[in-house]
């Protein structure tokens, strides 16, 4: 097993103090290389030691046992240490898996996760099982412990939600707490559970993040008082500068739902900013289109083009978000101790790595991939291939909602009055209404409704992928809708779209009905191919997956359709409630 994420055996300690004194060789000597050190903020010339996983020296000496040392000539690549990503959501159609070897590919080699998929999906047991598998593939994997669902759930969820938590915040690959979407139930309704669970992680000596979008500064202080740490919602260089101010670790985001890096570094730069060892990068979770060029990498590009000084650009992409975590003796720089991760670059100016090492194995060499496939065990944990027992029928397509949703943006939904008769078989391509479902995974339950602005005449999409596992019927068609659901059955979980009969686009999730098996580079094209095929049926916006992911989400305004019913965000009331079956 590898045990880089928490420590290393006394043996394997004695071997690589042997490496030093010349009684064993390193496995791999970079020679006459430049290399930045974070320590000093400068670039340095010199030899890089790694012995197995681990690096073991840089600086001006070579080893005085070379025999059988892979000898790499580095005199033409800058080498800086891998990548961290602080704020992954490693199950946007990709899983943890798939995300993590293209991610170590473009150099970004280490990935805190959000583990809110597994509260769903699997056994707390199970999902333990699968954080070891994960220690085998080419990037380092920490975790979150998430204390609230983002969504309404029923009570027996709720407690099946609830009662996994302080396992989780306890668990050694679990380095931080949140992110805390559901902070207006601590802040204003006097939710003293997840107070509680706050104060255990920080017991535990580990960091808090927040989730505070449009936060006022009173606010920030207020949050920052029970105990948060970091911050990644930040929209503007002034948003930024507020929580900094406050003493905010702070993330600047570059995301498929809200690329807002330029914009903030150009304002950051334009106020004369020059501090930024409290600030670190985050793609959060985006889509799997947004990373055709790669992860932190795209992100470190910003940054240097926007005039951040290229050894600040680098930092804030490795070891500021160590230091943050506690992991910076792990990982974040190219220093003795630390995991072997390191990107070999052409140009400073150019953070997407020709090379890269990941756990002192190449990962991708002169920019060709030499990843070994890593076998995980998905069924044996739980995570299978979704396997209803039951079928939508007519009796469960009844629409007498007379508040909809309407499609503010590609997350954001407002409630709307019906006026229309949804009686009908098929509604009418003239409106962009469609019947919307949110349906129980097990069948016990549902929520119909409709849905305006996302469709204008596509007959079906039923997803297994959401925020909470739940499945989605969206569409014109009552009967094209069954025989979606059908389809996405048979193929065990995921995503498929049906007009007039006629399977137009289907995208299998055998895990669990929410993430793919494609390598993530396949994936892309996949996703593609679902966002064409809904432009051509009138969708109005361009982050289709990230629609179905949120239509249950409470952290987002005005009105959610959820496992208790349609409710409204602000008030947390059920306008209308879910319906048994």
């Amino acid at each position: 097993m590898n045990e880089t994420r928490f420590r290393w055996r006394n043996r394997q300690l004695r071997e690589h103090a042997a490496v030093i004194g010349g009684s064993s060789a390193p496995t791999k000597l970079i020679k006459n290389t430049t290399y930045l050190n974070v320590y000093l903020k400068q670039w340095m010339t010199g030899h890089i030691w790694l012995y197995e996983d681990r690096i073991i020296y840089t600086g001006k000496e070579l080893p005085s046992n070379t025999d059988g040392t892979e000898i790499i000539e580095g005199k033409d690549s800058y080498i800086v240490p891998g990548y961290i990503e602080p704020h992954a959501h490693p199950f946007q159609l990709y899983n943890p898996q798939s995300l993590a070897e293209y991610a170590a590919e473009t150099g970004t080699t280490t990935l805190i996760n959000d583990n809110l998929m597994w509260l769903f999906l699997t056994k707390k047991e199970k999902a333990f099982s699968l954080l070891e598998e994960f220690m085998n593939l080419p990037a380092t994997m920490y975790w979150w412990a998430r204390f609230d669902s983002q969504s309404a759930l029923r009570d027996e969820d709720k407690e099946a939600f609830d009662v996994q938590i302080p396992d989780w915040i306890e668990h050694d690959a679990v380095i931080q707490g949140g992110e805390l979407t559901a902070w207006p139930d601590v802040l204003h309704g006097g939710d003293e559970q997840i107070l509680h669970w706050m104060q255990e992680t920080k017991r535990s000596r580990k960091p808090l993040e927040a989730h505070l979008p449009g936060a006022s500064k009173k606010t920030l202080v207020k949050m920052r008082l029970l105990g948060m740490d970091s911050e990644h919602e930040s929209m503007t260089a002034d948003d930024v500068i507020n929580r900094l101010e406050i003493g905010y670790q702070t993330g600047l985001r570059y995301s498929s739902i809200r690329p807002d890096l330029p914009e903030i570094l150009q304002g950051l730069q334009e106020k004369g900013h020059t501090h930024y060892d409290h600030l670190m990068y985050t793609t959060d979770g985006s889509t799997p289109g947004f990373y055709r060029e790669g992860l932190i990498n795209q992100c470190v590009k910003i940054a240097i083009d926007a005039g951040v000084p290229e050894i600040d650009a680098y930092m804030m992409a490795t070891y500021h978000p160590a230091r943050h975590f506690g992991i910076e003796n792990r990982v974040g720089s190219l220093n003795a101790g630390r995991v072997a991760h390191l990107n070999f670059l052409r140009d400073p100016k150019d953070p997407t790595p020709h090379s890269v090492i990941g756990k002192g194995e190449w990962v991708k060499r002169e920019d060709k991939s030499l990843q070994e496939e890593t076998l995980i065990e998905w069924e044996k944990n739980g995570i299978e291939p979704l396997d209803l027992d039951w079928e939508v029928s007519d009796e469960d397509m009844q629409f007498s909602m007379p508040i909809g949703m309407e499609m503010v943006n590609d997350v954001i939904m407002r409630p709307y009055a019906i006026d229309i008769d949804a009686s009908a078989e098929r509604l009418s391509n003239e409106t962009h209404e469609a019947f919307l479902m949110l349906m129980d995974r097990e069948g016990e339950w549902m929520v119909n409704t409709l849905i305006k602005g996302f469709t204008h005449s596509l007959g079906a999409l039923v997803s297994s992928y959401s925020n909470t596992g739940d499945l989605i019927l969206i569409g014109k068609s009552r009967s094209d809708m069954k025989k979606a659901f059908k389809r996405m059955n048979e193929i065990g979980g995921g995503i498929v779209l049906v007009n007039e009969g006629e399977i137009l686009f289907e995208l299998p999730l055998p895990l669990g009905g929410v993430m793919s098996e494609l390598p993530l580079n396949e994936l892309i094209v996949e996703e593609n191919r679902l966002k064409e095929c809904l432009n051509e049926h009138g969708s109005s916006f361009t982050d289709p997956v990230y629609t179905l992911l949120f239509l249950s989400s409470m952290h987002l305004p005005y009105i959610r359709i959820t496992p208790l019913g349609i409710m409204d965000v602000k008030k947390k009331e059920v306008l209308f409630p879910s319906i048994m079956r």
